[in-house]
């Protein structure tokens, strides 16, 4: 099944290009997610770290306590 497709991606003129656009979009996103964790200031981060931990209190300031109203 497999010779199948590749025969197929085989006859394809510029194929050779895809897998490189996909790993620069994969090591790109993954290095820019990397400096933004990095760049976090660590009250930013500690409060993120309780929120799963947390019974649905806010801890943020920047959060209202008024619940939503649509």
């Amino acid at each position: 099944m497999l010779k199948f497709i590749k025969h197929n991606l085989d006859t394809i003129v510029g194929i050779d290009i895809f897998p490189i656009i996909s790993f620069l979009i994969f090591f790109i996103f993954f290095i820019g997610l990397f400096i933004w964790v990095a760049k976090m200031k660590k009250t930013e981060l500690s409060s993120l770290s309780a929120l799963p931990l947390s019974d649905g209190e806010t801890t943020n300031q920047s959060q209202t306590s008024e619940p939503f109203k649509p």
